[in-house]
């Protein structure tokens, strides 16, 4: 995966991510929709950075075909790329909502589980997509040659 796709892999999740998190976090608390959408927005920027840096480093310890990826690899992935995260934002999440930090970790443990449960069926789901469209591609050049 190149670095554009790497991008927007990265841009395609959040998008969706974020959508779905302030509406969860709407539902739950007493914030308004304005402040849970600013604080999403610079979670999830801080999110993509993560997301392009861990993804890079993962890859690099575990190569191979990503469609041939166990499922406990698949849980282990997931779960170090959310507890990195967490160390991140917690702190953000408390100073911009003027929370403490108890209260951020509760609030951002819920999100974190709804996103653990998103990250994996996305990364799943993208990675047999890419795959299907890759050798799409692949047969497409066969037959212009032939």
């Amino acid at each position: 995966m190149g670095t554009l796709e790497r991008v927007f892999h990265s841009v395609l999740f959040e998008t969706l991510a974020v959508t779905s998190s302030i509406l969860g976090l709407a539902l739950f608390t007493d914030h308004d929709i304005g402040a849970l959408s600013g604080t999403m927005i610079v979670i999830a920027t801080m999110a993509m950075i993560w997301n392009y840096l861990f993804n890079l480093g993962f890859d690099r310890v575990m190569p191979g075909e990503k469609t041939q990826r166990s499922m406990s690899l698949r849980v282990i992935h997931v779960l170090l790329f959310e507890a990195g995260l967490l160390f991140f934002t917690i702190p953000v999440m408390a100073f911009i909502l003027k929370v403490s930090l108890w209260q951020a970790l509760l609030m951002d443990l819920g999100v974190t589980i709804f996103i653990t449960i998103y990250a994996f069926l996305f990364n799943l789901i993208y990675d047999h997509v890419r795959a299907h469209v890759l050798q799409r591609r692949v047969l497409k050049g066969v037959r212009a040659v032939s």
